[in-house]
């Protein structure tokens, strides 16, 4: 049975900066733009009756026969899907929580996920199309009967929230085609990966489902002339699509090349000619982009406390500076570079770095990369930061890793000539208050927010260089993609578990990871349960970036493995269940993924294609 942990981000002031801007435009619309927006608006709502209708008359009546047909079930359940898919640019745009409920992850999910106050978090049971498909997948499950009748119920109820939401809501264009770009990205991302049908595995027919939808919605938007490119790209990426329906041989490569780049720059250059107000978002993933592997696609600053915060260079050099400087630990012997080597990613080589004070002494966990870490919405492997500026205190605060003292750090940079100089010039509207505590985490989360870099040979490839990809390095990306199922935690094309496509959600995973490659027991460590006491969160820990995984080593939280083909045969193997583990929340699939020994080497070929330059 397939599960997965997602976690619900809390969303910082700045994420929540919009500003108005106003477009014009010499374009002549096809339509009017409010006739067009309410003809879109009422699709959407006829899609969501439909999916209701169908789901009521067709997939109920089939799980409540006193005799089950499981073969018919499993065909009204993937027309269902099919359904959904046509409206799900809208309502996971629009409505993404009462969305979870058609089609959330399979397992509980935490509300009210306030770090401040983790003794309000409750979890949350799944429900909709992804728990219905554990019932009926691989066979339909007869002593499941009265709970599948049940979760079709609630399925049929949610839906009236849809109806009731977009019976009256107003769609804006800008919005329409923010959404349905995003619809695309979801698509390259997720819909082509599996990672919402773990068992069904329809991805290609849901994919050209979903794009057929939006190729009705485009067409209101293109002139006559215009039809001869958005309009034929998304023509040519569902017939692709559907002559080769295949998942596991499927070309992704060449999907996001040759039609899904094409198809979300198509849609960011209407949403250039539109003309009228827009709002501009402030989130990680920028508006504007034309394809998620544009070189500034991704906003560093997206999860910074606020609008001061902001990174500049004169910040970034301070924070250098003050990176690289042993004094800011309580022995004057540790910097952060201590752990974090330039020459290895920032990492350090090591299990588990030691004590400061105590050599003899190791610290609980690996040290983590620092490259892209700016990329995600919460820190450490057991989430309990949400800033690189609340990371950066934590770390040089733990009287086990610096052991430092804001006060004394204050003291140390205020006397010193060069520093007072750096940060009068990083800091010049504060000048003349002294130096804080917050200057000091601001300037090393700005550093680390400098080494922001998505320029390996795979990013080139997917910028348009077809010879920066080797035929193994493709076939592993593929495998990666597909079969070996790693794109449904790792996502792209950051390859962390920031959850595309709006980037805002940070997943976390139980993966059963033993305390040593020799030493098959689990690891005591209780992760992201300690910091929120939810008891389906026992075990689990963020899911980190794969980006110079060859720099990496060693893997895990706890540095259990040393190379990466021992990672590969643990999840080839089916994580801790291969290893004789009983985890009754283990997030990874128990089952083997049945990967060749070529295949896995083609993987791991195609990992170390992500190293940045």
């Amino acid at each position: 049975m397939y599960k997965k942990i997602g976690i619900v981000a809390i969303l910082f002031t700045g994420l929540f900066i919009v500003s108005f801007t106003s477009v014009n435009s010499n374009k002549t619309e096809q339509i009017p733009a409010s006739l067009r927006e309410r003809k879109i608006q009422k699709e959407v709502l006829s899609q969501i009756i439909s999916f209701q209708e169908y789901v009521k008359d067709t997939l109920f009546f089939e799980v409540s026969k006193e005799k089950v047909d499981g073969r018919s079930v499993q065909q009204a359940f993937l027309k269902s899907r099919l359904l959904f898919k046509k409206f799900e640019w809208a309502a996971e745009y629009f409505t993404a929580d009462l969305t979870k409920r058609l089609n959330g992850p399979p397992v509980q999910e935490i509300e009210n996920a306030d770090l401040l106050e983790p003794s309000l978090a409750r979890a949350i049971d799944p429900m909709g199309l992804q728990v219905i498909e554990q019932f009926i997948y691989p066979k339909y499950d007869t002593a499941g009967k009265k709970e599948l009748i049940s979760e079709v119920k609630h399925l049929i109820t949610s839906t009236d929230y849809l109806i009731s939401y977009f019976a009256d809501h107003q769609f804006a264009d800008w919005r329409i085609l923010d959404a349905a770009k995003l619809e695309v990205f979801r698509i390259i991302t997720l819909g082509i990966t599996g990672f919402d049908n773990f068992l069904s595995l329809n991805s290609m027919k849901e994919s050209s489902e979903s794009l057929k939808s939006l190729r009705g919605i485009l067409s209101l938007y293109t002139s006559k002339k215009e039809k001869t490119t958005l309009l034929q790209d998304l023509s040519a990426s569902i017939e692709y699509l559907n002559h080769n329906p295949d998942f596991d041989s499927f070309d992704r490569a060449t999907f996001i090349t040759s039609f899904g780049n094409e198809i979300s720059s198509g849609i960011a250059q209407l949403e250039q000619n539109l003309s009228g107000d827009k709002i501009k978002y402030n989130r990680m993933l920028r508006q504007e982009v034309s394809t998620l592997f544009d070189s500034d696609a991704f906003n560093v600053e997206a999860f910074s406390p606020g609008p001061e915060y902001g990174i500049t260079d004169a910040k970034v050099g301070l924070g250098e500076k003050l990176f690289y400087d042993p004094l800011l630990s309580g022995t004057g012997t540790r910097s952060c570079a201590s752990c974090h080597n330039p020459d290895l990613a920032f990492t350090d080589g090591l299990a588990k770095h030691t004590d400061v004070h105590v050599p003899s002494k190791l610290l609980t966990r690996n040290v983590p990369t620092l490259l892209n870490a700016a990329l995600q919405s919460n820190y450490f492997y057991d989430m309990r930061a949400l800033t690189l500026e609340d990371q950066v205190r934590d770390v040089v605060s733990s009287k086990q890793e610096m052991d430092g003292s804001m006060d004394v750090i204050i003291k140390y940079v205020s006397a010193d000539k060069s520093y007072q100089s750096l940060f009068a010039t990083a800091f010049s509207e504060k000048t003349g208050k002294g130096i804080s505590s917050d200057q000091v985490t601001n300037a090393l989360a700005c550093y680390i927010r400098s080494l922001t870099k998505l320029n390996s040979r795979f990013d080139e490839y997917m910028r348009g260089n077809r010879g920066a990809l080797s035929n193994q390095e493709l076939k592993g990306f593929n495998l990666f993609m597909g079969k070996a199922k790693c794109a449904t935690c790792h996502f792209a094309p950051l390859f962390n578990g920031a959850t595309p496509p709006k980037y805002v959600e940070s997943e976390t995973e139980v993966l059963g990871v033993p305390v040593s490659a020799a030493d098959s027991t689990l690891d005591s460590d209780l992760g992201y349960y300690s910091v929120i006491g939810v008891d389906s969160y026992k075990n689990a820990f963020k899911v980190p970036t794969i980006r110079n995984i060859n720099k990496t080593a060693p893997y895990m939280h706890n540095g259990a493995y040393k190379t990466l083909d021992e990672v590969m045969e643990f999840y080839n193997n089916g994580g801790g269940a291969g290893l004789g583990m009983h985890l009754s929340n283990q997030t990874l699939s128990e089952e083997s993924l049945h990967l060749t020994e070529k295949e896995k080497e083609d993987i791991i070929v195609f990992m170390k294609s992500l190293e940045s330059k």
